[in-house]
């Protein structure tokens, strides 16, 4: 019931889109872009190629907005994120976390769900061709970021718990509790990027809920 209503509301805020060509993707907007495509057949049977073009530094302040979908080229619709695009036989969801997409799904109206295909020059295209050449590795790299994220979320929550019992009041009705990590300032550095680099390659892959998942 949750869903249904969250999409709804989602599709009640997508915006027309203003006839514009889908802009080429560039090599130095990788940090900055993403762009997926689904190719699907309306109601009379034509092919038509849907593209979502993600715009991560863009906002309900600029003139751009976040997400737009493309039918042939053509925009047809844009909306600020999380989006949901109404598609022939289903939607299209899209979402974002700190560390990239978590959802770039087409959703049929029974239930499945599938990844859009990433364009090949984007981060997500290029990890998706770097797990199809290298399948061990990729199977490698991914248990590797997992291990990452889970020791750098530990190493954060018992820092963050041993901050809030050294409070006076917590300690006087709780105790205390010290961290059996202890980290220099460089250490903790070090740990808060390697996580966040974890994070981030799997989100490239759409693994990050849940993590383990493979």
């Amino acid at each position: 019931m949750f869903t249904t209503y969250r999409r709804r509301r989602q599709l009640s805020k997508v915006k027309p889109g203003d006839g514009s060509a889908l802009q080429d993707f560039r090599l130095w907007q990788i940090l900055s872009r993403s762009l997926f495509a689904l190719d699907l057949l309306d109601d009379s049977g034509h092919r038509h190629v849907f593209e979502v073009d993600v715009r991560h530094s863009a906002d309900s302040t600029t003139a751009r907005s976040p997400v737009s979908l493309y039918r042939d080229g053509v925009q047809v619709a844009r909306a600020n994120l999380p989006a949901t695009f109404a598609v022939p036989g289903g939607v299209i969801e899209v979402a974002t976390s700190q560390y990239g997409l978590k959802r770039m799904h087409h959703v049929t109206e029974d239930g499945a769900e599938h990844v859009l295909r990433p364009h090949p020059r984007t981060q997500e295209g290029l990890r998706a061709r770097f797990g199809e050449r290298f399948p061990r590795t990729s199977t490698v790299l991914g248990a590797v970021a997992v291990v990452v994220v889970l020791a750098a979320g530990a190493v954060a929550l018992l820092r963050g718990i041993d901050t809030v019992t050294h409070s006076p009041v917590i300690a006087q009705h709780l105790g205390t509790f010290t961290s059996p990590i202890r980290l220099s300032t460089g250490g903790t550095i070090a740990v808060g990027l390697a996580g966040a680099l974890a994070a981030t390659e799997r989100a490239l892959t759409f693994r990050s809920r849940w993590l383990i998942r493979r």
